[in-house]
C-alpha cells in the first residue's frame, strides 16, 4: 500500500530592501526578511527564526500527540529553542545545532519517568528534526504542579 504524500506550499514576494511578504493559502501573510546581522531589519521574522521555530513547533505538536495517546496528564508545555548559526570553512553558513529546552508541568509526580520518555520519544519522532542535518540537543525540565506554582 502506498504511503501518503503531503504537500505544503508557500510564496514569498519581495517588497523592497531585504524584506518580503510570505503567504500561504488560508493563512495570514507575514513580513519576512534578513536579520540585522545580515544587513536586514529589526522586528520581523527571518529564515533563521522560522528554522528554529519550525523545529520547536514540530517538537511541541509531536509531544502533545504522543502525550495524548499515552494519556499523560500534563498541565502545561512550553519549549524554548536556540539555533547556532556558524560559517563553516568551504560550506558557508549553516545551523549546526538546535537546543530544545522543553518544560512540562505534570499533575502527578508518579508520571515523571513516563513524561521523560515521552519527551525523548517526541524528539526522535519530530519530522522536522528528522529532516535537517543540524544536531538537535534536548534539555528537558519536568515539574509538578506544586513546584510550578512555587516558581
Amino acid at each position: 500500500m502506498a504511503q501518503p504524500l503531503y504537500c505544503y506550499e508557500a510564496e514569498v514576494e519581495w517588497t523592497g530592501q531585504r524584506k518580503g511578504q510570505l503567504r500561504s493559502r488560508s493563512l495570514l501573510s507575514i513580513e519576512v526578511g534578513a536579520p540585522p546581522e545580515f544587513q536586514g531589519h529589526e522586528g520581523i521574522w527571518t529564515p533563521e527564526h522560522f528554522f528554529v521555530g519550525s523545529v520547536a513547533s514540530c517538537y511541541m505538536t509531536t509531544f502533545v500527540a504522543i502525550a495524548e495517546l499515552s494519556k499523560l496528564d500534563f498541565i502545561s508545555f512550553r519549549c524554548a529553542a536556540r539555533a547556532s548559526l556558524e560559517k563553516l570553512e568551504g560550506q558557508g553558513y549553516q545551523v549546526t545545532k538546535i537546543t530544545l529546552a522543553p518544560t512540562v508541568v505534570l499533575r502527578n509526580e508518579r508520571d515523571h519517568d513516563r513524561a521523560s520518555r515521552i519527551l525523548e520519544k517526541a524528539e526522535k519522532n519530530c519530522f522536522i528534526s528528522n529532516s535537517i542535518k543540524s544536531e538537535v540537543v534536548l534539555e528537558p525540565t519536568v515539574l509538578f504542579a506544586a513546584a510550578a506554582e512555587a516558581r
